[in-house]
């Protein structure tokens, strides 16, 4: 029987480790948290899964939360510019609602049903010292830790990191108080761009107690949303959030501004360097280790495309390990499994690279025909399940044209 580490108990590492135990591998899943530290924790992060991932969770029987998590029917987009003028709004319908689980929730149950089910936890905190003897002892080991001292022994791949330091900064708060928009009283996902300030992403999500919404800026660096480095408690920061709302979002306020913490670890604040690594890391010699998912390719969550990404690396990698047998894992298969997530992963981060910097002429004239037509809006909106589909109309201004023309929806 193959024997397999994975070093990391996230969304792409509890998913690969709970497919791998079903396939009968012989599986240690490494972690420095049980599932009541995970949930007893602070909030980890601003997730939403759209269809395409939903769909490789309930392949792998890991939709534990179909039932209960409120399906994101509709995304409606804002500009704000000037600050505090609502320039040009718009909203499309998803074909397949997303959700988001917090991953509290998530982590801490999928890890109960993985013990449930005969794996093995390994309880301890992985450094880069000691990953070459984990990695001896097994005949794969696979590094999911996200971000963290375990990344570095990655190498940053150059080609592909057009940033070299954070593009936002970053606060995020769980709470309950959170009005429906009068137009679509559905649960709805809302994205408020303001000029010269960042953007603000509102959505409805499931916590440790039950349905919540989730609100989360995106600071330009210097500018007046770039206001957490004192990371204040989840009173401040509901607090401070709503004065922003209220100056720069007024729209966005009135539908916020009876909103309350859902409890003590309900904030998160930080800032990410876009990143992608070389997925092979020598850790002694002749020894090697594969990273997956964010410890190799690391988006900012503009896009909300983190734990998605996540789920598609669990399922690519899996179908790698399965078509392996019995031959070795060496760094040519290593190589060649990264290669396989790579091809969804790359068209992912250039569009989130794309949204990170100031929008270009064409994707500003691609806003304003989709607040006009709704064919515009409902293609922009579902994008978002399947980046590779802006690769055909959005990233480039000859395509952008050519769209609009095709769809009548020239200016």
């Amino acid at each position: 029987m193959r024997r397999i580490a994975i070093v990391g108990a996230g969304q792409a590492g509890l998913h690969l480790a709970l497919a791998l135990s079903a396939a009968e591998y012989d599986v240690t899943l490494v972690t420095d948290r049980t599932a009541q530290e995970v949930r007893a924790g602070r909030v980890m992060s601003t997730q939403l899964l759209f269809g395409p991932a939903r769909h490789l969770e309930r392949d792998a029987g890991l939709n534990l939360w179909d039932a209960t998590a409120p399906g994101v029917s509709a995304l409606r987009v804002t500009v704000w510019d000037p600050p505090g003028k609502s320039a040009l709004t718009f909203t499309g319908r998803f074909d397949e609602p997303p959700h988001s689980v917090d991953q509290r929730v998530k982590m801490a149950g999928w890890l109960v049903l993985y013990e449930a089910r005969g794996g093995r936890v390994r309880y301890v905190r992985v450094t880069p010292d000691s990953l070459p003897a984990l990695a001896a002892e097994h005949d794969l080991t696979i590094v999911a830790s996200g971000r963290g001292d375990l990344t570095r022994l990655f190498a940053r791949n150059p080609l592909y990191c057009p940033f070299d330091r954070p593009q936002r900064t970053l606060a995020c708060v769980y709470v309950h108080g959170i009005a429906a928009s009068a137009d679509h009283p559905g649960p709805q996902a809302r994205i408020n761009v303001v000029a010269g300030a960042g953007e603000v992403f509102v959505l409805p999500a499931l916590t440790t107690g039950g349905p919540c919404g989730i609100v989360l800026f995106e600071a330009l660096p210097g500018g007046p949303f770039d206001c957490w480095l004192d990371q204040p408690s989840p009173d401040g920061c509901v607090a401070r959030a709503l004065g922003l709302l209220r100056t720069y979002a007024p729209g966005e306020y009135e539908l916020c501004r009876d909103a309350r913490p859902t409890d003590a670890g309900a904030t998160l604040y930080g800032a990410i360097t876009p990143t992608v690594r070389h997925p092979v890391a020598e850790v002694a010699p002749g020894t090697f280790v594969l990273g997956m998912a964010d410890t190799v390719v690391t988006n900012d969550p503009i896009t909300g495309q983190g734990s998605n990404n996540a789920a598609r690396s669990a399922a690519v990698y899996l179908d790698a390990i399965l078509e392996r047998g019995d031959g070795p894992f060496d760094p040519e298969w290593m190589e060649a499994a990264f290669d396989a997530y790579w091809r969804h992963a790359r068209q992912v981060t250039e569009f989130t690279n794309l949204m990170l910097e100031p929008p270009p002429q064409h994707v500003q004239r691609l806003l304003a025909a989709a607040a006009e037509h709704p064919a515009v809006a409902h293609r922009f909106v579902n994008g978002y399940a399947d980046p590779a589909d802006y690769h055909a109309w959005l990233m480039t201004a000859a395509q952008a044209d050519a769209y609009l023309a095709a769809a009548g929806a020239t200016p």
